[in-house]
């Protein structure tokens, strides 16, 4: 089964990185609140570069460049891919903290409205 890994950042601004690994890499989005285990709670997610798979290990800190800070796993797993298309990406949670159902929407709006998503539990 394919692994996820969420990872609570301590950048410029703190925020939780979702990743999946599909296609031979870790597909990315940066959350900036808590990702939540409650049913319809949302949380805008911006899509961001594609990770190596290797990155799903990773924790420590980033010393310089883009992304300078603290990364921690937050939780991680396996997941289980119902659904894929360009608007929608349904999957199951297989991870210490985020267990079940939950989906990521594509939206247009924000600044960055070509990789704006929202991600929740269903």
């Amino acid at each position: 089964m394919p692994k996820f890994v969420i990872h609570k950042h301590h950048a410029s601004h703190l925020h939780w990185d979702l990743r999946l690994e599909m296609s031979g890499v870790l597909k990315s989005w940066a959350v900036p609140k808590e990702p939540s285990a409650k049913k319809g709670i949302k949380r805008l997610a911006i899509q961001v570069e594609d990770h190596d798979l290797s990155y799903a290990d990773f924790h420590g800190e980033i010393k310089e460049g883009y992304g300078k800070g603290i990364v921690k796993i937050w939780d991680a797993g396996t997941y289980e891919l119902i659904s894929k298309d360009s608007k929608k990406i349904e999957f199951e949670l297989k991870g210490k903290k985020l267990k079940g159902k939950f989906v990521l929407v594509k939206t247009n709006f924000g600044k960055q409205k070509e990789k704006s998503w929202l991600f929740f539990k269903t």
